[in-house]
């Protein structure tokens, strides 16, 4: 499988690269970023290094004919890219839709053109949204009401791009909780609070990578993928991949 990862430097994506690295069935890891994206550290010992490419972009609105050249025979693409809510306050509105919305849709539509129609199976893209995205954009969710609806549309807008495909393109959004790195003190007090506070469940890191790569490996098994999917599938995907 030819992978695209995009957000390359960020927290999930990361871990996202490290695993591909190490799982024989991925052939091919492309990174998205800004900058150049390095190799994890903490490879496994059967790792490959050699199967990431690092692929620059400057603009995530507009991908030169160089950019695309290099997306071509894409299999699947777990799109990381995005502004936290916390962060989001602090950063004027326009440049999170930008980035959220904006950016999404125009890499997913590049990506498409760019892949060709040599493929006898669909591509898969896998958008990491957030449990607290609301679709519905008649309601008022309780939460960051412009930021929630604001996710809950981009991932209203994937989904009605791949249904205007439907024999070239399959999509399924991820809806993590709070994400985790294991062993971090200052992340499970974070998650204590907003779970007894909230209600916001958690996942680790490690779990929601295995989980979205068991997704564009295999197929989705639904849509959306709550916290609870995503803990369960990457628990499993972890527990075969010991075995």
């Amino acid at each position: 499988m030819k992978l695209i990862i995009s957000g390359g430097t960020g927290f999930v994506a990361t871990e996202l690269i490290r695993q591909s690295l190490n799982n024989p069935r991925i052939t091919s890891v492309l990174a998205l970023a800004r900058r150049p994206v390095d190799v994890p550290q903490n490879l496994g010992p059967k790792s490959d290094s050699g199967k990431l490419k690092s692929v620059v972009v400057q603009d995530f609105d507009r991908y030169p004919e160089e950019v695309k050249k290099q997306l071509e025979g894409a299999d699947a693409c777990i799109w990381t890219l995005a502004i936290t809510p916390t962060k989001s306050r602090n950063m004027p509105w326009d440049v999170v839709k930008r980035v959220c919305q904006d950016y999404t849709m125009s890499g997913l539509e590049a990506i498409f053109d760019a892949r060709g129609t040599g493929k006898s199976t669909p591509f898969r893209f896998l958008y990491m949204s957030g449990i607290a995205a609301e679709r519905d954009q008649t309601k008022t969710p309780r939460f960051m009401a412009q930021y929630s609806l604001m996710r809950g549309e981009t991932e209203n807008q994937v989904l009605n791009f791949a249904a205007s495909h439907p024999e070239q393109i399959d999509a399924s959004v991820a809806k993590p909780g709070l994400i985790l790195q294991p062993g971090s003190m200052l992340h499970w007090l974070r998650a204590t609070v907003l779970w007894w506070m909230a209600s916001v469940p958690s996942i680790s890191v490690v779990e929601i990578s295995a989980a979205m790569l068991d997704q564009v490996l295999d197929g989705f098994e639904k849509d959306p993928l709550m916290n609870d999917d995503l803990v369960r599938i990457g628990r499993k995907a972890l527990s075969d991949n010991r075995n």
